[in-house]
């Protein structure tokens, strides 16, 4: 491991709390050191305060703050000489001591200071820093971790075996520290836990642990631990399965969940090994990931919902093993799953969560292999697993009200999703907690949604392959499907049917009925695994009240909705709900020209303003209003209709 320090960038902050974020920084950018708000660091300054008396405080990095991202606002300013009379208490709750450290702050706006406050604030140099340092954690998760570690360090080192962070922790190391020369000392390792090192400027404290963490990979790499993932690996794909271990998942938890399927070489090779239900099932690589992670995996066998049974029900018994009848069971269904022979599924109630935990294993997987190499992986006992899962902070948070969005975890396909209605229905399935992958023939589909929460797909829906692909690459990514929006679609030129160009006929039988049908049959087996899944078929006005000259559009949507009445028919046994909007006069949509609007306004001998408004409210309809009534049909407001036809008009006279 390198040494990110600039002196260069370093020179531009001209005190120590502006140094403290820098090198803060510098940590979170490795995440074989820190993973998703893992770890923390703090600074002590001297301060003078509203009195105008001399106030010594503890700058630590605050609950929730992430050490890549970290601001100065992130660090919670503690007064030192609390925390240093807190940990000469003889005993203190982890609430109690959040409490008292609260009430030491001197700014109320800040947030809640880390766990390891108390900790920073007895060791007597002014920077602090503590990682999770993947190479050391791995090798203090072998069964002869401590010796290991003794022999890469000797007495460099202050050795702490493990104890829960926290209080207990803080005065672990204050009670084997009381005759201590710190100066002796370049850091701590905490067994199963991390690495501190200190300093009383931060580029020694930083360059220490840089140091420390690069000691333990040369040694790893002296003992050739390095993993190969198999070229002979073949990845035996499986994505109905997948979408059903997905809604077996969700059920099992209570809420639709995405769920990420990785098989790069890495975990596929993983997935592989012939005693993987062994060694993955051991524990975790350190004790602060159990809170995303749970002790362990599932494995999947042959029959994926009698796995998730068993998995909840053994999850049951740890928790009646360890409980002392004070404590609120968590949800006991798994984080992450091994599947055999394919690859490792993560779990998440969104895109972001299911990264997070995907990240998390990624570096655990890699630590169990290196461990087995060093003579065997070898975790913190259960009991110990479950003080940190079941810790007395986390448990205070299951009381607080926690909201979802109505769509949270469900997955969502659109087609025409580039423009108009297709953009403003991935736009509203996004902001109400959807995944969606966008579907669209416009090149730029790659790259247009900035979100990991939304996929776009090159896909010309009038090819069958396409489609086909398009909807496989959605289960991959997201692991099921739960709603599809029918949207793609274009408008022809105005022709009789006298003087029609066959080609106009065709291209919309081919667009606006066919490739509809065609979706759905490559969708409705996906859905029938769903989640409380909905299609919904964006057709038209034209439906009840055509127009002349405009028969290639009237009737393709004409029979895409006989298609969608069939298809409520069809797959209502299936739980697949199938509903239809009809809108009119949605202007700001690509079907609707400068051209071809003026040509229609022409042809009723009126104004483009009074066509835009030619409804009986004489209110104008956008893409977003027909994005929000899709949603709407996709939700619990219409979970019990299906077949349904709703006008959204403004109110048209033939229509009524």
């Amino acid at each position: 491991m390198n040494s990110l320090w600039n002196n260069d960038e370093a020179t531009q902050y001209k005190d120590a709390l502006a140094l403290r974020v820098y090198t803060s920084r510098l940590l979170g950018q490795e995440s074989a050191l820190v993973l998703h708000g893992g770890g923390n660091t703090s600074v002590k300054r001297n301060t003078t305060n509203l009195f105008g008396e001399n106030e010594e405080l503890l700058y630590v990095k605050g609950s929730g703050w992430d050490l890549a991202t970290i601001e100065s606002a992130g660090f919670a300013p503690v007064k030192l000489d609390i925390l240093k009379k807190m940990v000469q208490l003889p005993q203190l709750s982890d609430s109690e001591m959040v409490r008292v450290q609260r009430a030491a702050m001197t700014n109320p706006n800040a947030p809640n200071p880390s766990v390891e406050a108390i900790l920073h604030a007895i060791i007597p140099f002014t920077y602090v820093d503590h990682t999770h340092a993947d190479a050391v954690v791995t090798i203090t998760n072998t069964k002869t971790g401590e010796e290991r570690i003794r022999q890469i360090y000797g007495n460099r080192v202050l050795i702490v075996p493990y104890v829960m962070p926290g209080f207990i922790l803080a005065k672990k190391i204050y009670e084997m520290t009381q005759d201590i020369d710190w100066t002796a000392l370049e850091g701590m390792i905490l067994m199963n836990h991390g690495v501190f090192t200190f300093a009383d400027d931060a580029k020694t404290s930083y360059e220490r642990m840089i140091q420390l963490v690069s000691e333990a990979e040369n040694y790893l790499q002296a003992k050739n631990t390095h993993i190969v993932p198999s070229s002979n690996v073949v990845v035996k794909e499986d994505l109905l399965t997948l979408a059903r271990i997905r809604k077996s998942v969700s059920e099992a938890k209570g809420f639709p969940m995405i769920s990420q399927l990785d098989t790069n070489p890495k975990s596929a090779s993983f997935a592989h090994l012939s005693h993987v239900a062994s060694i993955a099932t051991r524990g975790p690589l350190t004790p602060d990931h159990v809170i995303r992670t749970k002790p362990i995996p599932m494995i999947i066998g042959n029959n994926p919902e009698a796995d998730i049974d068993n998995y909840t029900k053994a999850y049951c018994k740890y928790f009646e093993r360890n409980t002392n009848d004070q404590l609120t069971r968590l949800n006991p269904t798994p984080c992450w799953a091994i599947w055999p022979e394919v690859g490792i599924i993560s779990f998440g109630r969104s895109v972001k969560e299911a990264g997070i935990i995907s990240d998390i294993k990624d570096h655990t997987v890699e630590a169990i292999q290196v461990a087995e190499m060093l003579g065997g992986w070898k975790a913190l006992p259960e009991s110990d697993i479950f003080d940190m899962e079941y810790w007395e902070l986390e448990q205070a948070k299951l009381g607080k009200s926690s909201t979802s969005l109505a769509l949270q975890g469900k997955i969502a396909l659109v087609t025409g999703a580039a423009s108009g209605i297709g953009r403003a229905c991935v736009e509203a399935l996004h902001a109400q907690g959807a995944a969606v992958i966008a579907l669209d023939l416009n090149p730029a589909m790659t790259t247009l949604f900035d979100k990991k929460e939304i996929l776009g797909v090159v896909c010309d829906v009038t090819i069958d392959e396409n489609i086909k692909n398009s909807v496989e690459i959605a289960i991959r990514h997201f692991g099921g499907l739960d709603i599809v929006i029918s949207n793609a679609g274009i408008f022809p030129p105005s022709e009789t049917i006298a003087d029609m160009n066959p080609k106009t006929w065709d291209d919309s039988i081919a667009i606006n009925l066919t490739s509809h049908q065609r979706l759905l049959q490559a969708c409705t087996p996906y859905l029938a695994v769903g989640i409380e899944p909905a299609i919904i078929m964006v057709a038209s006005k034209n439906v009840a009240a055509p127009g002349p000259g405009a028969s290639a559009y009237s009737v393709a949507k004409a029979g895409q909705t006989q298609l969608a009445r069939v298809a409520a028919l069809e797959l209502g046994a299936l739980g697949i709900r199938v509903n239809m909007v009809h809108p009119n006069a949605v202007f700001d949509t690509a079907l609707w020209t400068t051209e071809i609007l003026e040509k229609r306004a022409k042809h009723y001998g009126i104004t483009v303003e009074e066509y835009k408004t030619n409804n009986i409210l004489k209110t104008e309809v956008t893409s977003k209003d027909v994005a929000e009534l899709a949603c709407a049909m996709a939700g619990p407001l219409f979970a019990k209709t299906t077949g349904a036809q709703v006008p959204i008009d403004g109110g048209n006279e033939r229509v009524i």
